[in-house]
């Protein structure tokens, strides 16, 4: 098992409280210790990228390793934040898993079109939301060989 995920940060989008909650309860349960941030809007989400404004402190708010970015979101959408993402040079192959409620394959397609890396829909169970973080962890975070960034 590669250990050297222990520690890196994921960023989680979303603007739902109660979802965010739920996803931060779902990663203790699956014994994910990584730092998980989060920002509630697309704007926000771009600037945290960015490392600008209130996100500049890189010791503070680090590059993720991992975005979780939902789809419905206010200000900047889960597909504006992952256009403007696959246009800069030094982000574009950050690992994106898209997690939202929607089903609808316009999304899904569009997402894909856009560079996203994953698409999953919130479940409605929590023990399901647990089984998808540990996939989504196991996956991406442990046994997935992370792209260099910054480099042409």
């Amino acid at each position: 098992m590669n250990t050297l995920s222990i520690g890196e940060t994921i960023l989680l989008v979303e603007d739902n409280p109660h979802d965010i909650l739920l996803v931060q309860r779902a990663f203790r349960k699956a014994g994910i210790t990584n730092p998980l941030q989060v920002v509630n809007n697309g704007d926000a989400a771009v600037l945290y990228l960015a490392g600008e404004a209130a996100y500049s402190d890189r010791q503070l708010y680090p590059l993720p390793a991992l975005i979780m970015l939902d789809l419905k979101l206010p200000r900047r959408s889960g597909a504006e934040v992952l256009m403007w993402l696959r246009q800069q040079p030094g982000l574009k192959r950050l690992p994106v898993v898209v997690l939202t409620a929607s089903q609808e394959y316009t999304d899904v397609n569009r997402l894909y079109d856009l560079g996203a890396n994953a698409y999953m829909v919130k479940p409605v169970a929590f023990d399901d939301l647990v089984e998808i973080v540990r996939i989504i962890n196991q996956h991406w975070m442990v046994f997935n060989q992370k792209p260099e960034l910054g480099t042409s």
